[in-house]
């Protein structure tokens, strides 16, 4: 199945739910008018969209805060691949594979056209990522692209690191999904992304590339998507700022207003 027809899929299965939800409790979701979209396009294919509703419960399962940390430790290693995955939106060269940090910590700062936004990424709940990301920033690859979609209703999000700015480019590999994926019991009741999280985005398991989702608010989604660092303050101003401006032509999901290009990646 191609990642338009699960899109598509997804997109038609969420809007049942959601109006048979609202039948059901006389009154509209969460979801209901940008989640909607969020969830069937928001990261690179939307491929959880459906799973936020369960046709045999009355209620929209309640979320759990996701742990920011792992809860069995990883080595001080791991080995990672990045095989081949589509052509690439901006040329670049793969990660190295081989003996890749388990430990520690990766500062970013990404200048953009809306002001600074500094993260931590942390290799510890995700080093295949964090490695994928790093080397990424470190070849340019991030420079001169835009952050093509913010949402506002339901999930509090930025979208970036697609150098075509349609949300359909990648660096032309692709990694496994990491933490929580990988430790979650239940692959489908939300947990709460909360504000200040960076995680990946993907058309489904194992898709991800090179665009990832700032929360500048708390954003519920199933377990599917690799948290891999955190948003430090100045980062969490200008996304603010942008949030505050909303999208552009209006409604609660699409290109943010305040146009946010990231200029520069800056690794330290």
């Amino acid at each position: 199945m191609s990642n338009e027809q699960r899109r598509r899929e997804a997109m038609e299965k969420l809007e049942h739910q959601v109006k048979r939800n609202e039948r059901k409790q006389g009154r509209s979701t969460p979801m209901a008018i940008g989640g909607v979209a969020a969830v069937a396009v928001l990261l690179v294919g939307g491929y959880f969209g459906y799973q936020y509703f369960n046709e045999e419960e009355e209620e929209t399962p309640q979320s759990n805060v996701l742990a920011l940390s792992r809860e069995t430790a990883l080595g001080d290693t791991v080995d990672c691949q990045y095989p081949d995955a589509g052509e690439a939106a901006k040329k670049v060269d793969k990660p190295k594979t081989k003996d890749v940090a388990a430990t520690g910590t990766v500062n970013i700062t990404f200048d953009t056209t809306a002001g600074e936004i500094p993260l931590s990424l942390d290799r510890a709940v995700s080093p295949c990522t964090v490695n994928a990301i790093e080397h990424l920033a470190k070849s340019g690859f991030y420079d001169d692209t835009v952050c093509h979609r913010m949402v506002t209703e339901g999930l509090h999000i930025l979208q970036c690191g697609d150098p075509t700015g349609q949300g359909t480019g990648g660096p032309g590999f692709s990694f496994a999904n990491e933490y929580p994926t990988d430790e979650a019991e239940d692959q489908a009741s939300p947990v709460v992304y909360p504000r200040g999280t960076v995680a990946m985005a993907n058309s489904g398991p194992d898709t991800n590339g090179s665009q990832f989702f700032l929360n500048y608010g708390d954003s519920p989604l199933p377990p599917a998507y690799t948290y891999f660092g955190k948003i430090e303050q100045p980062g969490l101003d200008t996304l603010d700022a942008v949030a505050a401006e909303g999208v552009d032509g209006g409604g609660s999901e699409g290109a943010p207003k305040k146009e946010v290009k990231i200029t520069s990646a800056k690794v330290q």
